[in-house]
């Protein structure tokens, strides 16, 4: 039987804590598919889906010292096609994520209160798996991100995977504030988008001639191009060029819970003695990467935000009083010290009957709070999909990018998305 009420996870307390008219934590994944969604259709599938993964079916309700996931009544809607902009929980029938049909577009945006990519994409290939099933008949075979609806619900995939954290001693990570890219910022709603292509071939023999992965190679590339862009910057400002990588957690401490269990690892230089080449920056990128993704580097840190929610004092502190104390926390703590952020999901390997009618996979993040932009991308077919969403005008960053790409021989495509 299902809970009524769900503590939120330990990932997730910054988000209602910094939630407002003009910010909400938010990211978007999309299905492309051969043929244009029906919406009758996907409004059923979506009511399978959510019975398979019922933390979808929860919205976010206020207690006395901390916020919960409160189990709703009401029935789940395929909503109008929106923009990626400002979230409301209440304009979203109380839900903490949308579906909605747009064109050959299975568009699902979610707040991050609810679960972390690798949740939410799961949620998405499920629910594209169902889709599929239901209109044109095909059998699916289930397994990885791609649950059967059949199945009930296991209770690990309910739980707080942080909670086996509980009882270890941690130590705040100590980090140096970053450059910040600079730029004429757009209204509150509006977000731009550059959606970059990256033959899939040729990025992987490319980080394979090199020696390290996917990820390093296109963090490694955000760095070179935050050099350049502070290179022409006349006010330079901070020398720290660092790009946040998120990391999934499950892969390295166990468990397959469909909450946040997130954690990441800040990547990149200090050009305050000097600028390094491309070499220089992949290889300290690479070394960085594979150090601080370790289980020894990242349980400290993993422990010490567990040990201060546990904190007996912390726990006593009225809900409406942490609210503007964490939310301060998150503006000097957050985006702070990093320039950037790359979160890559990685290559999704649909089973056969499915490869067909799915043409594309895209995941975007929304807004950013404190950096003028973020990136996400993920692999499927022969591309991988990078989107640069962007809150200021300029995309000196973005072709800085492409250029260090095409200097590495990878021949990226810069296409046009609504978002």
């Amino acid at each position: 039987m299902q809970q009524k009420l769900l503590r939120l996870d330990n990932a997730s307390f910054i988000y209602p804590a910094s939630l407002s008219k003009k910010y909400a934590s938010l990211y978007r994944m999309s299905v492309t598919l051969s043929e244009p969604v029906d919406a009758a259709v996907l409004q059923q599938a979506l009511e399978n889906t959510v019975v398979r993964i019922p933390t979808f079916g929860y919205t976010l309700t206020d207690g006395a010292l901390w916020w919960y996931l409160r189990k709703q009544d009401r029935p789940v809607r395929v909503l109008p096609a929106q923009q990626l902009h400002q979230f409301t929980i209440a304009g979203n029938d109380g839900f903490l994520f949308r579906v909605s049909a747009d064109g050959c577009r299975i568009v699902q945006d979610i707040f991050h209160v609810l679960t972390d990519g690798n949740g939410g994409m799961t949620f998405l290939l499920t629910l594209t798996a169902e889709y599929l099933r239901l209109k044109y008949g095909i059998e699916p075979t289930y397994g990885g991100r791609i649950l059967d609806p059949a199945d009930a619900p296991s209770a690990s995939e309910l739980s707080d995977s942080f909670d086996g954290f509980s009882g270890k001693h941690g130590a705040l990570e100590q980090n140096d504030p970053a450059y910040h890219l600079r730029g004429r910022v757009l209204a509150h709603k509006v977000l731009r988008n550059v959606r970059i292509r990256i033959p899939m071939a040729q990025a992987r023999a490319e980080a394979r001639r090199r020696d390290v992965t996917v990820t390093e190679l296109l963090t490694a590339a955000m760095v070179a191009a935050l050099q350049d862009v502070r290179r022409k910057d006349r006010f330079k400002g901070r020398s720290v060029l660092k790009v946040n990588v998120p990391v999934d957690l499950r892969r390295i401490f166990g468990g397959n819970t469909l909450r946040n269990f997130s954690s990441y690892v800040v990547l990149g230089v200090d050009v305050r003695n000097g600028e390094y080449d491309f070499n220089q920056i992949l290889e300290i990128v690479s070394a960085q990467k594979r150090l601080y993704s370790m289980p020894s580097e990242l349980e400290p840190k993993v422990a010490k935000n567990v040990e201060l929610e546990d904190n007996f004092a912390i726990n006593c502190i009225p809900r409406f009083l942490k609210k503007p104390i964490i939310d301060i926390i998150f503006k000097l703590k957050g985006d702070r010290y990093c320039s950037h952020t790359l979160s890559n999901l990685g290559r999704i390997d649909l089973p056969e009957a499915m490869r067909p009618y799915v043409r594309d996979i895209d995941f975007i993040l929304g807004r950013q709070r404190g950096n003028s932009g973020a990136s996400a991308c993920v692999g499927y077919g022969d591309s991988l999909v990078l989107n640069m969403s962007r809150r200021i005008v300029e995309r000196g960053f973005e072709d800085a990018f492409l250029r260090q790409l095409e200097s590495l021989g990878i021949n990226a495509e810069d296409e046009q998305m609504s978002i």
